[in-house]
């Protein structure tokens, strides 16, 4: 702005020299008043120039000169003098507007910056902590196209760049020398913040963010606190110390096995009773060797609003590999992996000290006995179709149907300290396999030859071993592992502290979730949950319905929906707390002992779900769920990284304000691609963003999107607009908004959402490109950037349209 001003001041000179001779009288006021007329900036002629102006001009200059030698222009002096007046007086109003303009663009540019100086830039811990993040990651607006060709595809990592591998899982994906070159290039600036100490990291799904999130929390050294904190804390160190699990060895089952009466395998076995060893198992150690327990609502009633729960009996977690035989229709055991199991059981018994020379015999017994039960099992899907799910019965019709359980003695003691009766009623899963497993049951317990060798008693040893096996040294894990391979189920082992952080959930839940509670900001969480919610409902009316008697249907059910913070009201005090874990003993040194304590915790809450009106938080829920009427966020969701009271409110839309928006889409309308054309529309042009930025519009052998994937598109497009939208909104009713790293509003916005990396959700395997992407579509024509994302040498660019 300084230089135009130079260069205008310069092109001025020639009109105001001409100033004393176009004056019609000299001037007669004194030098100091004078002095009061506006600056000569405000009487600068126009800074560019035409040639009829300059030729009026040069007219100008020679009208003095004409005066004074011909006598005809003396005839007129007042004629000439007017219409040089005229010509001033026209000159010197065009001047004065445009230098007016200029000078309001002058002083509205050095007031645009005050005012972008004024923005507040946050600086509180987590805001720091954010800006160190931002600072060594790739700015879109920089590296508007190369830096979003990733996939979410696959999760195959790259060992030069820490990320996924471009084009893994979409056929046909561009990898041309071009792009190698160019992350050759970001290769050298990747290992260039490496030698800084720093690297380039995005937000992880949230899964992992609550267990980080919850192991900082375990792993804090703030004040003692309560007691209950304590052993939960200890719970998890317990966990932790590996080395102390390792010198145990099997020896804490072994002393378990003993307390419980021994078993036929090692010789020593008192006979106990079936019964009484089942009632053991299933209230002391949550181990259910027959059948599976839980606790929930019969879904006939959830419709007339009871909040009435069953125990609910279903088949059991077969350890025996089975399949499905759909000409049969029974389940059968898997005769290509009935080698690899036999080979696991003989590990398990050798771990357990059992003689060689007895230990088949109790591997046979046991292989046969669970090739039986697998016979009555039946997958879900069969189960549906035939109407087996949710079948009431009371106690007592149960105990008649399968008289070889003792169900209300069963039930009163996985349900302790409730007053179950035989006219109560439950609800099964399988009826047939439950008559069918009885009779089984009978058979072999009435088997006289194999009664000293108590093949039943030993299934449910073995069964009581998997329950306890994580809290075993890693010989007993490596043994599962090496079945899970043979069986081509092999799972990525997590690592420890995930491991530890799941564990110490299950028993000290509350303890957790109290923790949880109260570092959650519960009104900022409120707000975006409100905001995002009221901004998707504007977008339904955007949507264009190709049947209207399903989106008024839609637009009902929205409308009755009450979106909210799921909290839990159980424990409203650390005092609480530590009276219901004052029976638990947490040792340091014994993680067995404090897992089989951590089974007896969580079969206690199994039974106060029983009595519960309220749904119980979730803990490590990070997906909101319809319960009735209301619409329930978990308190997981609002952590760090992801969310914090203390960040921009652009950066906790850009990021959490985007993923509770496409939570709401995938849960309210999970089919709305057969519902609407415009699903199909926006997903087929963003894809025709992405496939012109890859340079491959218009070529050969690029595969075309799926129904689903388009719908995955649409639905994460439009969730970043609905995000978008709930921000301008909240900035315009709260007009101050901080910043980090020198950027605020939509650029702050959008470069948080940048590090979303590719969610976890069952809807993950459809989107077949990066999120971040989207920032480059919903930039295209579009004034809600800060700058323009143009991709160099992408010649069709300009002919994509808006989405």
């Amino acid at each position: 702005m300084q230089k135009t001003t130079i260069h205008l001041l310069r092109m001025s000179e020639t009109p105001i020299e001409l100033e004393p001779q176009l004056s019609v009288q000299p001037s007669s006021q004194p030098e100091s008043e004078r002095g009061l007329q506006p600056p000569a900036l405000f009487q600068l002629s126009l800074p560019t120039q035409d040639p009829s102006d300059t030729h009026q001009q040069s007219q100008l200059q020679l009208e003095p000169q004409l005066s004074e030698s011909n006598p005809e222009h003396q005839q007129k002096p007042v004629w000439i003098n007017r219409r040089r007046l005229l010509r001033l007086l026209l000159g010197f109003s065009l001047c004065s507007a445009i230098l007016g303009l200029v000078y309001y663009m002058h002083y509205n540019h050095q007031n645009s910056n005050i005012q972008a100086g004024k923005v507040t830039p946050c600086l509180s811990p987590a805001c720091q902590w954010a800006s160190a993040r931002l600072s060594i990651a790739a700015d879109p607006f920089t590296q508007p196209c190369d830096y979003f060709l990733f996939t979410c595809g696959s999760d195959i990592l790259s060992p030069d760049n820490g990320g996924r591998q471009r084009g893994q899982g979409i056929p046909g994906h561009p990898q041309n020398q071009k792009e190698k070159a160019v992350w050759t290039e970001r290769r050298g600036q990747s290992k260039e913040r490496d030698d800084r100490g720093l690297r380039k990291e995005e937000i992880p799904d949230r899964k992992t963010v609550l267990l980080q999130y919850l192991r900082e929390i375990l792993e804090s050294n703030n004040r003692p606190g309560s007691t209950a904190v304590q052993k939960a804390k200890g719970f998890y160190h317990s966990c932790l110390d590996t080395k102390s699990i390792e010198t145990a060895g099997a020896e804490p089952f072994l002393a378990l096995i003993q307390k419980l009466g021994g078993w036929a395998v090692s010789g020593q076995w008192n006979q106990t009773d079936f019964n009484s060893t089942l009632r053991l198992l299933m209230r002391d150690y949550a181990t259910f060797p027959f059948f599976n327990l839980y606790v929930g609502k019969d879904p006939n009633e959830i419709a007339r609003g009871t909040t009435k729960r069953y125990i609910q009996i279903d088949q059991p977690d077969l350890l025996i590999p089975i399949e499905w035989n759909s000409k049969t229709l029974k389940s059968q055991a898997k005769t290509q992996t009935l080698r690899p199991f036999l080979a696991s059981c003989e590990r398990y018994l050798a771990l357990l000290g059992a003689p060689a020379s007895s230990s088949m015999i109790h591997v046979g017994t046991f292989i046969s006995l669970s090739s039986e039960l697998a016979v009555a099992a039946a997958p879900l899907h069969f189960r549906l179709s035939k109407g087996q799910l949710y079948q009431r019965m009371t106690i007592r019709e149960l105990q008649k149907q399968a008289p070889a359980i003792d169900w209300l003695g069963c039930l009163q003691a996985a349900f302790h300290p409730l007053p179950l009766i035989e006219d109560d009623h439950v609800l099964l899963h399988n009826s047939p396999y439950i008559v069918q497993m009885s009779r089984i049951i009978g058979k072999w317990l009435n088997k006289h030859e194999l009664s000293t060798s108590g093949p039943v008693h030993t299934y449910m040893v073995l069964s009581l071993l998997h329950t306890l096996m994580p809290a075993l040294d890693s010989r007993f894990s490596e043994t599962a592992k090496n079945l899970s391979v043979a069986l081509g189920d092999a799972e990525e082992v997590a690592d420890r502290w995930k491991h530890c952080v799941s564990e110490t959930e299950r028993g000290f839940d509350l303890v957790l979730t109290h923790l949880l509670s109260k570092r959650t900001a519960h009104r900022e969480a409120e707000e975006i949950i409100q905001n995002i919610f009221t901004s998707f409902k504007s977008k339904l009316h955007e949507l264009k319905w190709t049947d209207q008697k399903s989106f008024q249907l839609v637009l009902k059910k929205v409308q009755s929906l009450i979106p909210r913070l799921w909290t839990t009201k159980e424990i409203s005090s650390e005092v609480e707390l530590d009276l219901l874990f004052s029976k638990v003993t947490v040792g340091t040194n014994s993680f067995f002992s404090n897992y089989v304590q951590s089974l007896s915790l969580w079969q206690k809450r199994r039974s106060q779900f029983l009595t519960e009106k309220a749904e119980a938080a979730d803990i490590l829920s990070v997906a909101p769920f319809l319960l009735g009427d209301e619409l329930l966020f978990p308190m997981g969701m609002f952590i760090p990284p992801l969310f914090h009271p203390t960040y921009p409110r652009a950066m906790n839309y850009g990021v959490m304000g985007f993923l509770i928006a496409k939570d709401i889409l995938h849960l309210i309308l999970p089919d709305v691609y057969s519902q609407s054309e415009m699903v199909h529309a926006v997903g087929e042009c963003v894809w025709a963003h992405y496939l012109t930025v890859t340079e491959k519009a218009g070529q050969g052998g690029v595969f075309s999107l799926s129904a689903a994937q388009q719908q995955e598109l649409w639905v994460q497009y439009s969730a970043l607009q609905i995000a978008l939208q709930a921000y301008h909104q909240s900035l315009k009713n709260h007009p101050n908004d901080t910043s980090i790293s020198g950027l605020s509003h939509t650029r702050l916005f959008l470069t948080s959402f940048s590090q979303v990396h590719c969610d976890s959700d069952p809807y993950s395997k459809c989107m077949p490109l990066e999120p971040s992407f989207l920032i480059t579509v919903i930039c295209a024509k579009s004034d809600l950037c800060p700058t323009s994302l143009q991709c160099p040498n992408k010649t069709q660019q300009h002919s994509l349209q808006t989405c």
